[in-house]
């Protein structure tokens, strides 16, 4: 009997694969998509039925040829490609090639990589599933008809070089609709009250003013404020109500790809782009001394279905570890959502003998974080439920209502290993033990205290995720692509860890939801995920969906491209003042680099200049003619510009005016932007210096090992702080210089 080639997506799963096979299987690595849409047309045929233009990508062409070699000799191909929908396409594209040299081919689905699970896959193997690669094929061509010819319509009304996707720019009318919130919200003063009462017992315990004659506290300003406050010191204070009960609380369902990048986004300060990135990692394989292994399912699900062997094995881990009464009289399972498609299970270990502790030293310390939250959470989601007792004591005071509420773990449960994250809603009053209704007790302090009320918060990658979840917008194993694909287009950018939209952002989704609101519509977008959803299931075709699409969306564009010459004029911003060669007046226009100044006189005149919000003056002249010297912004960042430009062309690098750190450098610290548009500092005399930092340098010694800087950096657990490079002495609580 001959060998069987195995098909993989990657080089890096081929290996953990072929060791668990053994001689009798070759495994070999697709590299991904081996064909694509072509980049510079369409590439889709709309009179014939909408049919996609495939072909190979380049490179990949080396890649089917030795493909097809080893097909031809082996007794049988089974294709492992991503157990999804674009790993349905992938497996297509390869039957479809390979078919000439070997038609004997099956499809299998790999749900995790280990031994047990690969051996399965491989007898229970499948044909390739034409429903999923036509859900596949109608969402690109979708996507590459909107692409398409929305973006060349973006560049006739703002700039050459712009794009829009189909859910992408969705996501973008979440942000920006949210900074318009933001923007138009009107600030409100009220005021609340707080207590501080001593019991006859001594103890104490504070409460908030919750009602004024029965009605809901509401205190607009610091003299109705005051007023209160002068009755309240006057009044008796009787405890009118002490109600304690028993309170259970289950653990969370397992991760889904969504909940995955939400938590993983709060609790480990990780973006939606590195956390996919290191569960895939997870699930391909980790080198253990007992080999290459993968560490959990498959990452990209959205279901939270556990096999029931899973649980079994989860339980008795329980029993062992923690005790028979962490053990819940019943296995938990979990219901999923309507929009569930329920392909795989939800996000677990795939062995709970490789404890995060036993693999620790093996994994980066970004892995161990992830490996160690995906455990946590589903050792947790099969324990029992946690009870607290949970106190509320009303206090009284004539027509005043005064609240407190506490609680008491009696029983962890879950919560032996599944902390929650605390938010001002789950803190609590400390609640004395011995408190009884009808006592009376002591005010000792009466605190007013100004509030004003706040804008919505901007979207940080968890809330968008989250919301984009809730939508049906997109595919959860899309959602960190949306999110990079926002930021690397600077439609977005990341201010304190919150996502806020641009300028260039707000322009695009003004033209996009004005133009077309059927495509870019939140309702719209997640009823087209429904209809791919029912390509998959076969309740509906390919051709009539992208039909019902096409119709709607060419009409909009028509309508679009009539306007186009108003829709430039709209954006362009009239100015007060003439142009200083010509005396033409002078707008605010749309370029690469953003917005500039420039004249209504072209092209007969040429005369353009920065936005003056882009230049700031600086304490330094030009090397060449003596004039003041500008901060101004272009492609790579900050720089320094002569004032008398076009005269004076003389431009600089923005320095931080501190001296290279590098022995002999001579160089100084200046700020660079990266290609994908992030800030670092690197040395003046690059490239014969290659001294570069992510964190901001700050001009002072360290005062441990005298190195000649320190970085400055924040993070949540221990705000913000100085740190040295080389040594790495930490000054806390620092001002940053």
């Amino acid at each position: 009997m001959g060998k069987s080639l195995v098909i993989v997506e990657s080089e890096a799963k081929s290996k953990t694969i072929n060791r668990f096979l053994g001689k009798d299987y070759v495994v070999r690595a697709s590299i991904g998509h081996v064909k694509n849409l072509p980049k510079n047309r369409l590439g889709v045929d709309i009179d014939n039925g909408f049919e996609p233009e495939y072909i190979t990508i380049r490179g990949r062409g080396k890649i089917l040829k030795e493909l097809k070699r080893i097909a031809g000799a082996s007794d049988r191909i089974y294709i492992a490609t991503d157990p999804d929908r674009e790993g349905e396409a992938i497996a297509h594209h390869l039957s479809t090639e390979i078919q000439g040299a070997n038609n004997r081919i099956s499809r299998v689905l790999f749900y995790e990589i280990t031994q047990r699970a690969i051996r399965e896959a491989i007898e229970k193997s499948l044909e390739v599933d034409h429903n999923k690669v036509e859900a596949q094929k109608a969402r690109r061509v979708m996507d590459r008809l909107v692409g398409y010819q929305v973006s060349p319509f973006l560049w006739k009304t703002l700039y050459r070089g712009l794009s829009a996707g189909r859910v992408q720019s969705v996501a973008l009318r979440l942000v920006c609709e949210r900074e318009t919130e933001i923007t138009e919200f009107v600030t409100r003063e009220y005021w609340s009250i707080e207590a501080d009462f001593e019991t006859g017992q001594h103890e104490k315990f504070g409460s908030k003013l919750i009602k004024i004659s029965g009605r809901d506290a509401e205190i607009a300003d610091e003299s109705e404020a005051r007023k209160h406050v002068e009755i309240l010191r006057g009044l008796e204070y009787v405890i009118s109500s002490v109600d304690e009960h028993t309170i259970r609380r289950n653990p969370y369902p397992p991760y889904t790809t969504s909940t995955l990048q939400q938590d993983g986004t709060r609790r480990l300060n990780m973006t939606t782009k590195r956390i996919m990135a290191i569960a895939q990692q997870l699930y391909e394989g980790i080198d253990l001394p007992e080999g290459r292994v993968g560490l959990i399912t498959y990452m990209r699900t959205d279901s939270t279905r556990i096999a029931s062997s899973a649980v079994e094995q989860t339980r008795q881990y329980i029993a062992d570890n923690y005790g028979l009464r962490y053990v819940p009289d019943k296995p938990r399972f979990f219901k999923n959502r309507k929009s569930a498609q329920d392909a795989h299970e939800a996000i677990r270990p795939t062995s709970l003998k490789r404890t995060p502790k036993s693999v620790a030293p093996y994994l980066t310390p970004a892995q161990q974080k992830l490996y160690l939250l995906i455990w946590n959470r589903f050792v947790a989601c099969q324990m029992a439920s946690a009870k607290l007792k949970q106190t509320v004591v009303d206090v009284t005071a004539g027509d005043y209502l005064f609240r407190s509420t506490g609680s008491i773990i009696l029983f962890k449960g879950f919560m032996q290993i599944w902390e929650e994250m605390e938010t001002e809603e789950t803190k609590r009053s400390a609640i004395p033990e011995k408190i009884t209704k009808g006592e009376t007790v002591h005010l000792m302090e009466l605190n007013p205290r100004q509030h004003f009320t706040k804008p919505p918060a901007r979207y940080n990658e968890s809330s968008l995720v989250k919301e984009l979840d809730r939508l049906g917008i997109g595919r959860p194993s899309t959602y960190a692509l949306i999110i990079s694909t926002l930021l690397d287009r600077h439609y977005v950018e990341r201010e304190n860890r919150s996502l806020k939209s641009t300028d260039l952002g707000m322009a695009v989704n003004r033209i996009l939801i004005h133009q077309f609101p059927d495509i870019f519509n939140v309702d719209f977008t997640a009823r087209m995920e429904e209809e791919l959803d029912q390509i998959e299931t076969g309740e509906k075709g390919r051709v009539q969906v992208i039909r019902d699409f096409y119709g709607s969306f060419m009409q909009d564009m028509h309508e679009a491209m009539k306007k186009k010459e108003a829709i430039r004029e709209s954006l362009q911003d009239e100015r007060d003042e003439q142009c200083p060669q010509c005396g033409s007046d002078l707008v605010v226009k749309w370029g690469r680099n953003g917005r500039f100044i420039a004249c209504t006189g072209y092209p007969e005149c040429k005369y353009t200049r920065p936005l003056e919000r882009d230049t700031v003056e600086v304490d330094e002249l030009c090397e060449k003619c003596g004039t003041s010297m500008v901060v101004k912004v272009g492609r790579f960042g900050r720089f320094l510009a002569c004032s008398n430009y076009p005269e004076c062309k003389h431009t600089k690098p923005f320095s931080l005016g501190i001296p290279c750190p590098q022995k002999d450098c001579g160089g100084r610290l200046i700020e660079r932007k990266s290609r994908r548009g992030k800030i670092f500092y690197g040395c003046s005399s690059y490239p014969s210096c290659q001294f570069a930092t992510w964190n901001r340098p700050v001009a002072r010694t360290c005062p441990k090992c005298q190195y000649a800087i320190m970085e400055e950096k924040n993070t949540k657990t221990r705000g913000r702080f100085l740190q040295c490079p080389q040594c790495k002495h930490i000054i806390q609580q620092e001002t940053p210089e």
